[in-house]
């Protein structure tokens, strides 16, 4: 018998707090076995597992006031059917309470032991009828309480955007990480353009728009279909990325003829954008540590019609060998990060984070940048980029490899990319990207340039 999407929901949770793969990982390997489940089920695992990672702090804070036991001293499987539960109570209003609550009961019965059971169906029960009188925390008396539990955030995230942000803005921040982002498209500019695509395309949604600064994207608000069934994907016409993922690759500004690495290429969604502004000629090495993942570029580059990628594994963790001599004329580094720029996209990731994983990845990061750094050519350019707005892993990894790399400098001026991009780029040559003012991911990136 298939399960049905309260208790997948609940598996893929459940696997989520394990923290031993990423929220996108666990859910592709949940419906690749669930092939078969209805879209409608689909659907509803999908809400059930998003809404849950995104509003699982006003979720607990709610339970706290019902259950005689905290929430963080609860058994996780327990406390995972209690928020499934309260999630559909409190924010998918399609779905009655009574059935919210039997259904929660059920999965706990699940667990063969009657008394939890029981325990959910009390606590339920009691935060039906009451949780809309619960009290808030003040925000004039208790700032960081109080936003967290009105935007759903860690306090220590917000302990550090008030001083940064201002209150007024860190909030707006907090409340823009629970937004449900547009599908942004890049238009695969070696086989159409944007306005023959924008004219051509069919695809079906609620709106679809040109993005406000990558010159090759667009935005689509509710889309009806997977991306995989829309027109044109098929024959290589697009591809789904960030605007502002779209935006590193300009910073790069990569021509024509020219070599260049992508250094953590991953599946090569940066990889093809490359291409394209280099107008598939030259040559591309993407590397990565994971094989599998270099495994996807090459399809994906055959659909795309590009033809001058390579792939090789490099683990830039460990010192580059010396009979590595190869070097570019460009070098992109999108580096391994604390993810908390992309949180629209993976709420998991405000529970996994903390201070201690900000400081370890900066350590890495400044690693990783000064291997990199062996592979550019004199006078060569040297792009980092990481999907984090936090100071640690933006403006202290630079200062740390410019003190320790004194052959390479900022290069402050923004060559190929248009006045409304360059808006973007701080005057010390940063470009940085934010949810809540940009509507995009929160991003930043700098471009060195190699002493000749």
């Amino acid at each position: 018998m298939q399960p049905h999407s309260r208790l997948i929901a609940l598996n893929i949770l459940n696997e989520v707090d394990q923290d031993k793969n990423t929220l996108d990982h666990i859910l592709e390997a949940a419906f690749t076995r669930f092939a078969d489940l209805p879209q409608r089920e689909k659907n509803l695992t999908f809400s059930i597992v998003y809404g849950v990672l995104r509003y699982r702090y006003r979720l607990d804070w709610i339970l706290g006031h019902f259950s005689r036991t905290g929430t963080d001293k609860l058994d996780p499987e327990i406390r995972n059917i209690l928020r499934i539960g309260l999630f559909q109570v409190v924010y998918l209003n399609r779905i009655p309470p009574s059935a919210a609550v039997h259904t929660a009961v059920d999965l706990a019965k699940t667990l063969k032991k009657p008394w939890l059971a029981k325990f959910v169906n009390a606590v339920l029960r009691a935060a039906v009828g009451k949780y809309p009188e619960l009290k808030h925390p003040n925000v004039e008396n208790d700032p960081i309480s109080a936003i967290a539990v009105e935007t759903s955030m860690p306090p220590w995230l917000i302990y550090r955007w008030i001083p940064r942000f201002g209150l007024s803005e860190a909030r707006m921040l907090c409340n823009s990480t629970n937004d449900i982002p547009p599908l942004t498209l890049r238009v695969n500019t070696l086989k159409t353009t944007r306005s023959d695509f924008l004219e051509s395309a069919g695809v079906s949604a609620h709106r679809m728009e040109a993005t406000s600064f990558s010159p090759d994207g667009l935005r689509l608000d509710h889309p009806q279909e997977l991306i995989t069934a829309m027109p044109g994907f098929q024959d290589g016409l697009f591809l789904a990325q960030d605007e502002a993922a779209q935006l590193v690759t300009l910073l790069l500004d990569p021509q024509p003829e020219e070599t260049v690495l992508d250094a953590c290429a991953g599946m090569g969604g940066k990889t093809g954008h490359i291409a394209q502004q280099m107008r598939n000629t030259g040559h591309i090495l993407a590397t990565d540590i994971s094989s599998d993942k270099l495994k996807r570029i090459h399809p994906e580059m055959r659909r795309l019609g590009i033809s001058i990628v390579d792939t090789q594994a490099l683990d830039l963790s460990r010192p580059i060998e010396s009979s590595r001599t190869e070097t570019f004329d460009r070098v992109l580094l999108d580096a391994p990060c604390s993810g908390l720029g992309v949180l629209r996209r993976n709420p998991d990731i405000k529970w996994k984070s903390s201070p201690e994983r900000i400081a370890h990845c900066q350590i890495r990061q400044i690693d990783f940048l000064g291997r990199a750094s062996q592979f550019v050519k004199p006078s060569g350019v040297l792009v980092y980029a990481v999907c984090s707005m936090e100071p640690e892993e933006n403006e202290s990894v630079v200062m740390a490899f410019l003190s320790d790399h004194s052959e390479f400098t900022v290069a402050q001026n923004a060559i190929g990319m248009s006045p409304h991009i360059r808006s973007l780029i701080t005057p010390e040559g940063y470009l940085k990207t934010f949810p809540h003012l940009h509507g995009m991911d929160g991003f930043f990136a700098v471009r060195f340039r190699r002493c000749a």
